[in-house]
């Protein structure tokens, strides 16, 4: 009996270390493992139809740099849209979501937050992101006065896009695709889920928490098949959603697809949620 309780006893002594280590560990490098920045060339790049031209943002008090790219559509009235892609993914990786949206007769501003890319290397965290987000919306009012401004957000994107638009109220509509409703939450569906993440999480990227506050026309899109951010999720955010809204539903879609296998649907919430008029002759981009 006594070495049962023994062995109980060093067990759970073992499980707290872990636990206690396991959110040390998470508290000291929690940017670097919510936006996992890449710096490398993805695959397959430049080899794409995208058009576009370099350009750099400033940023902060301290230099700071981000690097973007200006894709252009065809007519130069074009409403603008600033894109802000996910975790992982820099520029290079999302030339393709970049390209459909131009298609649909938007010219794109896209940017790599600082620590992502060739933008300035740090190490990111939500407010840093937060503050890159601002700065290209002003460069976006710049390149593309007088015009209809959107935010698109994929992913960790879409929790940056909720963020933004709240500061900036004059965006015409806002697009959510694939976003988690909390960092709380996606760290309760991994293997991390046992720790007491709430004691030292200050990154919270509380996308749920704002959705009910956001007033701009609302898209969320999210793919039914998505092994990264749970479908619920996205249909959580829209129930909490209280502005004009509208909900994608992509049967079979994953996580990095839904423009592409959807784009039809995309198409029609532009004009009838956005008041934008049809792109014609323009079909789906790789």
């Amino acid at each position: 009996m006594r070495a049962r309780l023994r062995l109980r006893e060093i067990l759970a002594g073992a499980l707290l270390f872990a636990g206690l280590s396991g959110c040390a560990y998470l508290g000291e490098r929690q940017g670097e493992l919510i936006f996992r920045p890449s710096r490398d060339v993805w695959w397959g790049y430049p080899a794409s139809n995208l058009r576009f031209e370099e350009r750099w943002v400033a940023v902060g008090a301290n230099g700071d740099r981000l690097h973007a790219f200006w894709a252009a559509a065809e007519d130069p009235t074009a409403p603008a849209l600033l894109y802000l892609h996910g975790a992982r993914w820099n520029l290079t990786g999302s030339v393709n979501r970049i390209e459909r949206w131009r298609r649909m007769g938007f010219s794109v501003l896209a940017i790599d937050y600082r620590g992502f890319g060739r933008s300035t290397e740090v190490s990111p965290t939500e407010a840093l992101s937060y503050e890159d987000a601002e700065a290209a919306w002003d460069y976006l009012a710049h390149v593309a006065p007088g015009r209809k401004r959107y935010i698109v957000g994929h992913s960790l994107g879409g929790a940056i896009a909720a963020e933004l638009a709240l500061r900036r109220p004059e965006a015409s509509g806002v697009v959510l695709e694939a976003t988690f409703t909390s960092i709380r939450d996606m760290v309760k569906r991994t293997a991390w889920g046992f720790l007491p993440v709430g004691l030292i999480l200050h990154q919270e990227f509380d996308t749920l928490s704002k959705i009910a506050r956001l007033r701009q026309p609302l898209l969320i899109a999210h793919g039914t098949q998505d092994r990264v951010v749970p479908f619920d999720m996205g249909e959580r955010l829209y129930q909490s959603a209280t502005a004009p809204k509208r909900f994608i539903r992509v049967e079979g879609g994953s996580h990095h697809n839904l423009s592409g296998a959807a784009s039809e649907a995309y198409r029609a919430a532009l004009v009838e949620l956005f008041g934008l008029p049809a792109v014609p002759g323009s079909g789906p981009a790789p």
